[in-house]
């Protein structure tokens, strides 16, 4: 479980194609403070981490992961959003994020405004019903406040801070964003739709 707060930028180092994709992530954590077998929110994707170095740690991403994600996109040198997984106790200054992505978004707007920087998502279609106004998403692992919604597309507005502290500085129009749903809206519909089938 993480909270849409990016704690680090992460650089991918390497990928391997195995049974899996192998992929070697530098890192700013400390990793003698991380387990083999922790989670750690890339891009908003949970992973498991399978090795770990001085500055590095590695996990694999299987072929689901790859075709539902924007990971079958990564490449050496590209910067990647991380989050160490929710403790007991911690501060919850997002909202709830389980890491599990439920499609890709795509950036279709994008304009500065003051030190701002507001952009447009279209989202897929299945996915749409469950964005609204003033509601949350995570888009590649951070929690986002959804400014409006028109059909299919939303918008969210990005201040100057965030752009420094997660990777949202390096957008551009046509990038695929991962994007989970609030975990609240996808057990709204879902009760909705079982109550309705009585």
């Amino acid at each position: 479980m993480f909270t849409g707060i990016i704690t680090d930028i992460g650089r991918i180092a390497a990928l391997e194609p195995r049974g899996d994709t192998r992929v070697r992530i530098a890192t700013g954590y400390d990793t003698g403070g991380i387990d083999i077998g922790a989670s750690i929110a890339c891009d908003g994707v949970c992973l498991t981490v399978v090795a770990l170095g001085d500055d590095w740690f590695e996990v694999d991403a299987s072929a689901e992961t790859l075709s539902k994600t924007n990971l079958g996109g990564w490449a050496p040198g590209r910067r990647i959003n991380l989050e160490r997984a929710l403790k007991v106790g911690d501060e919850l200054g997002g909202h709830i994020v389980s890491g599990h992505v439920d499609g890709l978004a795509e950036v279709v707007a994008r304009h500065d405004e003051g030190d701002s920087t507001r952009l447009r998502f279209r989202a897929p279609d299945t996915l749409a019903g469950f964005i609204a106004p003033k509601g949350s998403v995570a888009l590649n692992g951070t929690s986002l406040t959804v400014n409006e919604v028109e059909g299919a597309e939303f918008g969210v507005n990005l201040i100057a801070h965030t752009k420094a502290v997660t990777t949202w500085g390096d957008v551009a129009l046509g990038d695929a964003i991962n994007l989970e749903i609030d975990t609240l809206a996808r057990y709204v519909a879902r009760l909705r739709d079982w109550a309705g089938a009585d």
